[in-house]
Parts: C-alpha cells; sequence; structure tokens
C-alpha cells in the first residue's frame, strides 16, 4: 500500500472562538480528560489519570519554569517596542546576552540600545535568523524576574496578572528557561500527584525549555519545507534508569505533555534512550516510529500545528480527527488554560507517512 502524504491543509480545523479558554479552572485538576483508546473515546476528568495508571508505571514531567520574558521599551530614536525573549545564552566577555524578538516599526541597528521596562539598557547585537543577540548589563535571569512580564500566548486576551503567574507555571517547575508552559503538567497539583505516588507511580524528569516558535504557524503546504524551530533540552542519567525500570517490567513510559515526548524521543533517536543535554529539532509527523514513549498526556492544539501533526503520529491520524470534532462537540475546553487527552502508542501502518526530521 502507498503511504498517504499529508499535508498543511490535512491539519485544519475550524474551532469556535468561545472554546479557546482565556482562563484556567479554580482548580488545577478539575479539568476534563478525554480518553482516546484506540478508537474508542471516554469523558473523564483529569483526576481520573489515577485510574489509568498501574505501579511501575512512569510519569516524564518537564521541570522547565517559564521566564517573566516579555518587555516594552524604546529605542534611542524613541520609537515603541516589544521584546520577547527566546532564549538566555552562555556569558561571554562579561556580557549577559539572550536571543529576543523585536518588534517594532523599523527593525533595531546593530550597536543601537534600547531601554526596557523604564529600567535599563540592552545592546542589540547580530542578528541570528528571526531573532536578535541583546546584550544585558547584568544577570539576565535577575534582570528578567524584576522586570520582565510572563509572556502568555498569542490566543489569550488579557494581561498576564499575579493569578498567571501562580497558575502558568507547573507545581514542579525548576529550571528557568521557558518563554511557554508545558500546558499538559499544569493539571496537576501536589495532592493528584501524591495520589499518584501513592499508587506506586515512578516520577522522572526532563528539561525542554519551550521556545516561543512553538506558537509559530507552519506556513508551507508541503511538512517537508517547514523548518522547525530549535529547542534546548536535556534528558539526565537518573531519568534514564527510571525508564529502562519501567521497560524492563513492561510498564509504560508515558510523557506528561508534548515537551517531554520531544526531549525523551529526540534522546532516543539512536533505538535506546541516552543522558545528554543538546538542542533539538525533531520535527515528528504520522509515521514517526517512537521509541521511548508509550503513552502521552496532552491538552489540545492549535489548527495546521506542529503539535497537532504530533499528536496525530502518535496516536493516528483519523484517531485524532474523531477525537477533536469529539471534543468541539462536547465543548471540551482548548489550549494552553484548557482541558486535556490522555493517548495510547499506535503503531502507525504502511498507509502512514514517514516523519520529518530537520
Amino acid at each position: 500500500m502507498c503511504p498517504a502524504v499529508y499535508s498543511l491543509s490535512d491539519f485544519d480545523f475550524d474551532l469556535p472562538s468561545t472554546l479557546i479558554a482565556q482562563l484556567p479552572l479554580p482548580q488545577r485538576s478539575a479539568s476534563r480528560l478525554l480518553h482516546v483508546d484506540g478508537d474508542t473515546l471516554l469523558d473523564r476528568t483529569f483526576v481520573d489519570i489515577v485510574t489509568q495508571l498501574q505501579a511501575g508505571d512512569v510519569l516524564v514531567f518537564n521541570d522547565t519554569r517559564v521566564l517573566k520574558a516579555r518587555f516594552f521599551g524604546l529605542k534611542s530614536s524613541g520609537g515603541k517596542v516589544e521584546v520577547l525573549v527566546e532564549r538566555v545564552l552562555n556569558n561571554q566577555s562579561g556580557q549577559h546576552q539572550v536571543l529576543a524578538q523585536i518588534r517594532a516599526s523599523k527593525s533595531p541597528q546593530v550597536g543601537s540600545h534600547i531601554r526596557l521596562a523604564e529600567a535599563f539598557e540592552v545592546e542589540v547585537g547580530e542578528r541570528v535568523g528571526e531573532f536578535y543577540t541583546l546584550h544585558f548589563p547584568g544577570d539576565v535571569f535577575e534582570l528578567l524576574e524584576t522586570y520582565g512580564r510572563l509572556p502568555l500566548p498569542p490566543y489569550i486576551e488579557h494581561t498576564a496578572d499575579e493569578f498567571d503567574e501562580n497558575r502558568y507555571q507547573t507545581v514542579y517547575s525548576q529550571v528557568p528557561g521557558a518563554v511557554a508552559a508545558p500546558t499538559a503538567g499544569l493539571h496537576f497539583d501536589q495532592a493528584l500527584l501524591e495520589q499518584c505516588r501513592l499508587r506506586g507511580v515512578q516520577f522522572a524528569y526532563v528539561t525542554l525549555h519551550v521556545g516561543a516558535g512553538t506558537f509559530q504557524p507552519v506556513r508551507h503546504e508541503n511538512l517537508a519545507d517547514h523548518a522547525m524551530h530549535s529547542e534546548w533540552y536535556s534528558v539526565p542519567e537518573e531519568t534514564v534508569a527510571a525508564v529502562q525500570r519501567a521497560q524492563a517490567s513492561g510498564r509504560d513510559v508515558i510523557a506528561v505533555g508534548t515537551t517531554s515526548l520531544r526531549a525523551l524521543e529526540s534522546a532516543s533517536r539512536s533505538g535506546t534512550l541516552c543522558a545528554g543535554n543538546e538542542n533539538t529539532r525533531l520535527f515528528i509527523t504520522p509515521g514517526y516510529r517512537f521509541n521511548t514513549v508509550t503513552r502521552l498526556i496532552t491538552n489540545f492544539h492549535l489548527p495546521k500545528s506542529t503539535l497537532l501533526m504530533l499528536v496525530s503520529a502518535f496516536a493516528g491520524y483519523a484517531q485524532i480527527r474523531a477525537a477533536y470534532q469529539h471534543a468541539i462537540t462536547q465543548n471540551y475546553r482548548f489550549f494552553s488554560y484548557g482541558d486535556a487527552m490522555l493517548l495510547s502508542y499506535r503503531r502507525n501502518t504502511d498507509a502512514e507517512l514517514i516523519s520529518i526530521v530537520n
């Protein structure tokens, strides 16, 4: 059978704007959970996740922490700018550097200065693709925490406040560096984590610093023409050991979110999960053979997004199409502050397209 060739339009769908969650629910674990079990769709609540886990299963969380990465400022000419820090770079020659997106009426010149938050100036360095290198005058993380604003996704219409500063972080976040939350983890509170522990579920952690590229649209109908954004990840030895124990006992390796999945699958391209720190441009589309992850907890994703392609590769294209239609009909809440799905890996058939990796 010839492989099915998917195009960008195959991942489009109509979503009523009223289903885009603008605020989280008062209680993290009160979200709904759509359990996709093969061709069966089961409506659950997120606390039901405990009953779907067994002793010896391992939940793999992304412990990245969202930076207060958004700034408003002025160029030396007086022009207004908006800066979104994408990544904190290594300290070089005494200058603290970041890669950042800059929105301005005119592109800033190399060597010019921008005053951010009416508090400090940064110097504009070389351009790197769509980003600019900015030189901060001191410790980047301190300046971000003191003067920056939390960068909510573009489809959330309100300005981030103190409530968002708590709820747009996972309760287990540790390592600062992301500009977007690993949103599947937002459904876990401490009480639910404790229930999982009491059931004998093992916890493991990876770090993947989610970049703003996660919200960038795919612009090419031919998916092979899409340039995947780069994100830094780390998989520690303890996580490799936890995964190996689960695999040896026939238990599930459950990625909490697509970011955890991308870190695990990027680190197991050889066929075996390996510890390490790297940048990944892994672009997962239907046909990808998953090496490590057997189940996935994830939110509902944007039309035509790389994440929708990823979950279609994991659970099956037809199954995800049916699940999303069901979710729309049943008024599930979509995107970062929305509801969740529990998916099992459905091995691809010959009718599926092989994945694209940049």
